[in-house]
Parts: C-alpha cells; sequence; structure tokens
C-alpha cells in the first residue's frame, strides 16, 4: 500500500469510531497495531470457516475487479469479508459468523503487520465493500469445488 492509499483506508475505517482522531492516535501508536471498531455502521463482517474462506476468496478474486477487505486470524482458520451494513441480519446460512449491530471487530492498521490477525484484502479507503450475493455465490462456487475435490480423493472399493 503506498501512503496515500494508507492514509485514505486509515481514515476509512476510524470514520466508525466515536472520536476518529483519538481512535487513529491510539491505533498508529499501538505496538500490537490494532483497533477494536464497530460493526454495523459503514460494513458487517461475515466470518467464514478457514477451509471455506481462502477458497471463497480465490473464486470471488474472479468474480469481482476487487473484492472488498478481507481480514483472516494467524492461523488462517477464520476469514472476515467486509459487507454491507445490515447484511447480518439479514443472513440465513448455517455455519458463518455475522457481527453486525452492537458488535466489534479487532482490526489491523493497514499496511502493518499485527499479532493475531491481518489483511487478505486490505480497506482501499473508497468504501469498497463485498456484495452478499456475490460472496454467497463465490461459497457455493468454492464449497462444490472442495466438494468434488473430495470425492475424488476417497478410494473406490
Amino acid at each position: 500500500m503506498t501512503g496515500t492509499e494508507t492514509k485514505a483506508a486509515v481514515e476509512w475505517l476510524t470514520s466508525v469510531a466515536s472520536d476518529p482522531a483519538a481512535c487513529r492516535w491510539e491505533w498508529e501508536r499501538n505496538p500490537q497495531g490494532i483497533a477494536l471498531l464497530p460493526a454495523g455502521r459503514l460494513w458487517d463482517l461475515l466470518i467464514l470457516p478457514g477451509e471455506l474462506g481462502g477458497p471463497t476468496l480465490d473464486v470471488l478474486s474472479r468474480l469481482t475487479d476487487r473484492p472488498g477487505p478481507v481480514l483472516a486470524d494467524a492461523g488462517e482458520s477464520r476469514t472476515g469479508f467486509f459487507v454491507p451494513p445490515g447484511t447480518v441480519s439479514r443472513w440465513i446460512g448455517t455455519g458463518i459468523r455475522g457481527c453486525g449491530q452492537g458488535s466489534w471487530i479487532v482490526v489491523p492498521y493497514p499496511g502493518r503487520a499485527a499479532g493475531g490477525v491481518r489483511w487478505l484484502v486490505p480497506p482501499d479507503g473508497s468504501g469498497t465493500l463485498t456484495d452478499a450475493g456475490v460472496l454467497e455465490r463465490a461459497m457455493h462456487e468454492a464449497a462444490g469445488a472442495a466438494a468434488r475435490d473430495a470425492r475424488r480423493e476417497r478410494p473406490k472399493g
């Protein structure tokens, strides 16, 4: 990320804080490089299990020019996709966790490595989010590919 992109991403992310300037000041000086930000204002977060999250991001990257921001925990056992606010309250899929209104998420500083969470797709500051319908399509395609691979690997007998 360039300095301009990082600044735009920081501005966009901290705009959801009750005191964006104080949040930005603390975040930039926090040795862990993380901030706790509220979901449900500019974005919701859909959290997929790692075995589905990575393949879903691969498919999503083929379906769109640029997906919205995507987070992963240190072991990539969970992948979080930034989606439009209100998505979580309408999401029906099982096995997917959601963070919407009233939830807080740990967010690493854009362009800087953090302890337990990192950006797979950092925010660009423009407010780009992943469309929930496109994300669902990518999830189905990734799950279908995994099921086909599992059938091929199963011993015949």
